[in-house]
C-alpha cells in the first residue's frame, strides 16, 4: 500500500463512526508487544472524535447545555458523520451545524434548536472576522455639511443580522450564566438580533422594530436624511434628535464603517 493510498485509509477510517478496522488498513500498521496495531488504530480512532467533540461543545456551550450531554452527543456524532472535517482548521468544524439541524431534527425542536445553534455560530464568525476602523464620534465631530449629506455607512465585516423567532436570546444568556434554561417559545413580535466584535469582544444588542427598520434603512444605502424622513411617521418632530440618538449609539458601538460610492459599488472608506 502507497503512503498516500495508506493515509486515505486512516483519514476514512476516522472520519467514519464506524470503529471496526479495515484489514486492509490493519495489516499497514505495525504495533508492539505492550501495544498492538489494533489497539492503538482504536485509541486514535476515539481519541479523535473525542476532539471533535470537545471543539462543538466549545463552540455551542448553549445548545450543549440545553440539550444535556448525551443528546448533544448524540447531535454533534450525527453530525461529524455527515460533515467530518473539510478544512486544516477545527475552527470551521461546526459550521454546517444549522444547515445539518435543519435537516435532521424535527420539529418543534427544530426551529429553537436551529436559532441557537445560529447565534452561536455568529459569535464564532464575529471573532474571526476581518480587522476594519469603525466610524468614530471623533471623526464625525469634523464633518462638513456636504459630508452629513453624502454620508454613506455600512455595518462592519464582522456584524451578523438574525431576526429570531423564539425566545433563544433568553434561553442563550440563561445558558451562558449557567441558569436554568426557559422552555423555548414563539415571540409574538419576531426579535432583530446583531452580533458583532468591537475592540476585541464579541458583543450582541437586541433592536426594537422601529430602530431595526432605521438602522436597515442606513446600511442599505440609505442616507442620513432620508432616515429622518422615514422616522417622521412615527417620531413626528422628534424624528432628526431620535436619528441622531441612534446614530450616536450605533457609532459609540463600532457598528458603523463609512462607505463611498465606486461606479456601482460601495467601498469601505478612510476616515
Amino acid at each position: 500500500m502507497r503512503l498516500r493510498v495508506q493515509q486515505e485509509a486512516l483519514e476514512n477510517y476516522l472520519a467514519t463512526g464506524d470503529s471496526t478496522i479495515p484489514p486492509e488498513l490493519l495489516a499497514q500498521i505495525q504495533g508492539s508487544n505492550t501495544l498492538p496495531a489494533a489497539d492503538g488504530l482504536m485509541i486514535y480512532h476515539n481519541a479523535y472524535r473525542a476532539r471533535l467533540l470537545s471543539v462543538m461543545r466549545d463552540d455551542f456551550p448553549a445548545l450543549h447545555r440545553w440539550l444535556g450531554d448525551e443528546s448533544f452527543e448524540q447531535l454533534a456524532l450525527a453530525y461529524i458523520s455527515a460533515w467530518p472535517p473539510r478544512h486544516f482548521s477545527l475552527r470551521w468544524l461546526g459550521e454546517k451545524l444549522p444547515e445539518f439541524v435543519r435537516g435532521y431534527i424535527a420539529e418543534p425542536q427544530r426551529s429553537p434548536m436551529l436559532e441557537l445553534a445560529t447565534l452561536e455560530w455568529a459569535f464564532t464568525l464575529a471573532f474571526d472576522a476581518a480587522d476594519t476602523v469603525p466610524l468614530s464620534l471623533d471623526v464625525m465631530s469634523g464633518f462638513s455639511a456636504d459630508d452629513w449629506v453624502n454620508l454613506r455607512v455600512s455595518l462592519i465585516p464582522s456584524a451578523c443580522w438574525l431576526q429570531l423567532q423564539h425566545n433563544t436570546v433568553d434561553m442563550w444568556k440563561a445558558a451562558k450564566a449557567e441558569a436554568d434554561i426557559p422552555d423555548a417559545v414563539v415571540l409574538s413580535v419576531p426579535m432583530d438580533c446583531l452580533v458583532w466584535r468591537h475592540e476585541l469582544v464579541c458583543q450582541y444588542r437586541t433592536l426594537e422594530p422601529s430602530e431595526a427598520s432605521a438602522l436597515r434603512l442606513l446600511t442599505d444605502g440609505g442616507s442620513f436624511a432620508s432616515m429622518c424622513e422615514y422616522l417622521v411617521s412615527t417620531h413626528g418632530e422628534q424624528a432628526p434628535l431620535q436619528a441622531a440618538t441612534w446614530l450616536q449609539r450605533w457609532v459609540s458601538d463600532g457598528l458603523l464603517v463609512r462607505t463611498c460610492r465606486v461606479g456601482t459599488l460601495d467601498v469601505i472608506a478612510l476616515n
